[in-house]
């Protein structure tokens, strides 16, 4: 059973889809060997899902139509909500239902929430590290493949917000791009000509000579590539409010406040996504 207000902006169809797929890639041909050999059809179970680890939640509806998928008489009861912080040993959900069915559903629907919950507690730590300061805690598409959107909901889960979310919905003009185009002037004409009159357009620069050029053209967003927290400072004043302004490269927890400090408006982080260590959870049958 599905519970109700945890998907948020994540379409049902796309945790259909990956469920499906999860639990093709785990069950093969033959199903799960090990539980249809060890317990009775008729059993039944309850059973907890636990935080072994403080941390943000983010997936309980995404591990609710895994056991759905399996056996549609299992019931999921959410305790916590996504975007909710908990402490190690907090219960997060209850599942109760068909023994099988639990059994067979429990890894993805741990992997999934592991993953996300992970995502999630990276991101508000980002979050936490910049507070007060004005600027935002954005991802980037360095996202495990399949899985973007589940990836990206985490982000939003752990308090940070999007940037775009593949190719097709802003225009990012980077190095590689002036190069092909044959210089910068020459990109931002060929993306004025092809974008719509609401696709953003965004250049990334790696100077402030760069930037003055940028800033001639009057674009939406610069993007100060892998910039000091003096250089960004700088940037940030000859900008003066005429764009949106996005510091990237290496940003660490570390140094995230110091870059936040110097008024940007974005920080994107690569790492939310691609390295974000799973939370630990747990999901224990009650005697």
């Amino acid at each position: 059973m599905m519970p109700s207000g945890l998907s948020g902006s994540l379409r049902q169809g796309l945790i259909v889809r990956a469920v499906a797929d999860a639990l093709a890639e785990d069950l093969g041909l033959a199903g799960d060997i090990t539980t249809d050999a060890t317990v009775p059809a008729s059993a039944m179970a309850q059973a907890v899902f636990a935080a072994r680890k403080p941390g943000v939640i983010s997936g309980l509806a995404v591990a609710a139509a895994a056991f759905a998928a399996v056996d549609d008489r299992i019931v999921f009861e959410a305790v916590a909500q996504d975007g909710e912080r908990v402490e190690a040993g907090a219960v997060v959900a209850r599942v109760h239902g068909p023994a099988r069915g639990i059994l067979t559903g429990e890894r993805v629907a741990l992997n999934f929430m592991g993953r996300m919950c992970g995502i999630a507690t990276l991101t508000r730590a980002y979050v936490d590290a910049i507070a007060g300061t004005g600027a935002v805690i954005v991802d980037t598409r360095k996202t495990t493949p399949g899985l973007r959107a589940f990836e990206k909901y985490a982000v939003r889960c752990g308090g940070g917000m999007n940037h775009r979310v593949g190719l097709f919905d802003a225009i990012l003009i980077k190095d590689n791009h002036i190069v092909a185009a044959g210089g910068l002037a020459a990109a931002i004409a060929g993306a004025r000509a092809r974008a719509g009159h609401l696709v953003k357009i965004e250049v990334e620069v790696d100077t402030l000579a760069q930037l003055d050029e940028v800033m001639a053209h009057k674009v939406d967003v610069v993007l100060l590539d892998n910039m000091t927290p003096a250089q960004l400072t700088a940037a940030v004043e000859r900008v003066g409010g005429a764009m949106l302004t996005e510091a990237s490269g290496g940003v660490s927890l570390e140094s995230v406040r110091g870059i936040a400090e110097a008024g940007v408006d974005l920080i994107s982080v690569g790492a939310l996504t691609h390295s974000a260590p799973v939370m630990d959870l747990g999901l224990d049958f009650e005697g």
